[in-house]
């Protein structure tokens, strides 16, 4: 029996956190890998969610939790270059505070794709538009560039499975929300990862079709493939004993919240209510070390880390441990998450995880 298809997720994706110190340069070290994409947000202060991926190149920033396009030579600091473990960040024009304010606390989440890719679709037969990017199909993770044509067509991601999620970015235009495709929402159904929105009764930025293992759909949608502007797509396919990136359950209005089951102990969890409003709340491992998880960040808003309760993480998945207003539990609201693992429930050689 095959438990896991990654022993070891953290050669695929960590989280680590740092103090600053308004040092220029700094490396920033311990990711255990050249991370392709990086997430960093500041836990002391309010500041912008800030994601930088190698795909568009070190120092091009755009930002989860507003509608802006990609910006560079950020006046107060930047990621400038990716390194085998890590990245360096510098001061901009002004001053540092973006990554390294003095004595504020950042988190940083990175995933690893690696295997860079071009594909010319007239050439290839693969898709409508062209794309190129960087995969790491093991781990179910690609980084997908193109440039819209204001057609409905369609993009080769560069995995081998099927995506569950993707979650895009329109880089030129500055009044362009994030989308978001969610496999148990379907494809007709969109998800802003900026707002807290509902999921609306229809859409036509996925072209009302499904993913499959080498492209992905998009319509005329302005926000998916808007003519001659450059996108980004982060594609996330569902790994056995690693991600869980399609899955969705049901609140039950009681403290003694529901229980999902991952395949793993979960290291990172993004979780959005789909029937009414609220924020992408995430939690990860090495910010709360123990249960219950109480640290919580939002990928659409800005503030400062906040204490209150979510969930205990197990050695299988995760139990939510709370209401908060419906936010995370409301009695028959619908949830959707994504969740990369700390260790699979068994390895593949048959030793099992334990809980916090």
């Amino acid at each position: 029996m095959a438990y896991t298809d990654i022993d070891k997720p953290s050669d695929y994706f960590e989280t680590l956190f740092y103090t600053g110190n308004a040092s220029s340069p700094r490396t920033i070290s311990g990711v255990g890998f050249s991370p392709d994409l990086v997430w960093c947000k500041n836990r002391t202060t309010a500041n912008d969610n800030r994601l930088v991926d190698q795909v568009r190149g070190a120092n091009k920033e755009i930002s989860s939790n507003r509608t802006l396009a990609e910006y560079s030579n950020n006046s107060d600091g930047n990621l400038t270059s990716f390194n085998s473990d890590g990245f360096v960040i510098t001061q901009g024009s002004t001053n540092i505070n973006n990554w390294n304010k003095n004595s504020d606390a950042y988190v940083v989440w990175s995933w690893k794709a690696g295997t860079s890719f071009t594909n010319d679709a007239s050439g290839t037969g693969i898709g409508t538009i062209d794309s190129a990017g960087s995969v790491n199909q093991d781990a179910g993770f690609s980084i997908c560039s193109y440039t819209g044509t204001g057609s409905a067509g369609t993009i080769k991601h560069g995995l081998n499975s099927t995506p569950s999620t993707i979650i895009l970015k329109n880089r030129i235009a500055g009044d362009i929300y994030w989308y978001v495709y969610h496999k148990s929402l379907g494809n007709d159904t969109e998800l802003y990862l900026n707002g807290t929105d509902a999921a609306p009764s229809s859409t036509s930025a996925w072209n009302d079709t499904n993913p499959t293992s080498s492209v992905f759909s998009v319509g005329s949608h302005g926000g998916t493939n808007a003519s001659g502007q450059a996108t980004i797509a982060y594609c996330f396919a569902d790994k056995q004993g690693y991600s869980k990136v399609s899955g969705s359950y049901v609140g039950n209005g009681n403290a003694d919240g529901t229980f999902t089951y991952l395949g793993f102990k979960p290291a990172w969890v993004m979780i959005k209510k789909t029937s009414g409003t609220s924020n992408w709340t995430m939690i990860d491992n090495k910010r709360n070390v123990n249960n219950v998880v109480n640290k919580q960040l939002v990928a659409n808003g800005n503030g400062a880390e906040f204490t209150e309760t979510v969930c205990d993480f197990l050695s299988n998945g995760f139990k939510i441990r709370a209401v908060h207003g419906g936010y995370l539990n409301a009695s028959g609201g619908n949830y959707i998450y994504m969740a990369f693992a700390e260790n699979p429930f068994v390895t593949s050689t048959g030793v099992p995880a334990t809980a916090k």
